[in-house]
């Protein structure tokens, strides 16, 4: 696991003397984290019993297991993520991307530590980042930006301009009403034989990774938010916007301007209509419009 920076558990409880060194999800814990479990979710902490030596954020209104509490410090809170976020704000974490030793290959910046494939099209005023790593067959259009731990398959299209890696917004608001923001530490993985259109802003996962499925075809103009899964064939058409945590199941089909919430899913074989605003779930083969989007029929 990568160390992105190091915090004392003593800071907030003398009675602990271990240190943290990155973030975990309830999805992959993982010793020597912070985390937060919020009241939606809480019946997941079962899910980490076995870790060691966490800073936990946690409701108020939640039992913590035994072995949970010995082993990890828990810090009861009124809104575990905004708790979870101010963490980062007051131990000056940001995680912004580092400089790096760069080499200009037919007028692009490639990072020396990025890994590309054979037969890779590199296009000029392209910026790729060190962690990336990139399959065979790859085209990427002029201009464009890969930046952080992005992982692309093969046989992919990037068209120009667009933007692999970005920061999303995962900003709370403190007591005060200042912002309090959760640093991204995800990455992107593209899995094989996906396009994505010219200007399209994919932004790597707050903690896990945005995931786009194989085959997918994303349009252009559109912005993937942290987190998103995009399941295998998923058509994106222009404009579209999808907010952290949405996902998609298989051959979905998203059409042009839509508005998808986040956390919301859309099921296998599922239909959005042009310009709808998806705010609740959206079941499989179902055809969904309007704002906002219902069943049609």
């Amino acid at each position: 696991m990568i160390q992105y920076f190091c915090v004392s558990a003593g800071k907030y409880s003398s009675a602990f003397d271990f240190e943290v060194y990155h973030p975990a999800s309830l999805d992959k814990p993982s010793d020597h984290s912070v985390m937060f479990i919020n009241e939606k979710n809480s019946d997941r902490i079962i899910e980490i019993t076995d870790v060691r030596n966490c800073i936990i954020f946690h409701p108020t209104t939640l039992e913590i297991p035994d072995t949970v509490r010995q082993n990890n410090l828990t810090i009861p809170s009124e809104d575990p993520r905004t708790s979870y976020c101010l963490f980062f704000r007051e131990n000056h974490i940001m995680n912004a991307p580092r400089k790096e030793k760069m080499r200009s290959i037919d007028g692009a910046w490639v990072a020396e530590t990025a890994a590309i494939g054979d037969n890779t099209v590199i296009m000029p005023f392209v910026y790729i980042g060190g962690e990336a790593v990139i399959g065979n067959n790859v085209y990427i259009g002029a201009g464009t930006r890969i930046v952080g731990r992005v992982r692309i398959g093969n046989n992919v299209v990037i068209r120009e301009n667009a933007v692999i890696g970005a920061d999303g917004l995962s900003t709370d608001r403190d007591e005060d009403g200042r912002a309090a923001t959760m640093p991204q530490f995800g990455g992107v993985l593209i899995e094989d034989d996906v396009q994505i259109g010219a200007l399209t802003v994919i932004a790597r996962g707050a903690i896990d990774d945005t995931i786009i499925g194989r085959g997918c075809k994303i349009d252009n103009s559109c912005f993937i938010s942290h987190n998103v899964q995009l399941g295998e064939d998923t058509f994106v058409v222009g404009e579209t916007i999808m907010f952290g945590g949405s996902k998609t199941g298989k051959q979905s089909f998203i059409s042009g301007n839509s508005t998808i919430r986040n956390k919301t899913s859309i099921g296998d074989y599922a239909t959005v209509g042009m310009g709808s605003v998806v705010t609740k779930n959206v079941e499989d083969h179902s055809i969904v419009l309007g704002n906002p989007a219902h069943t049609k029929g």
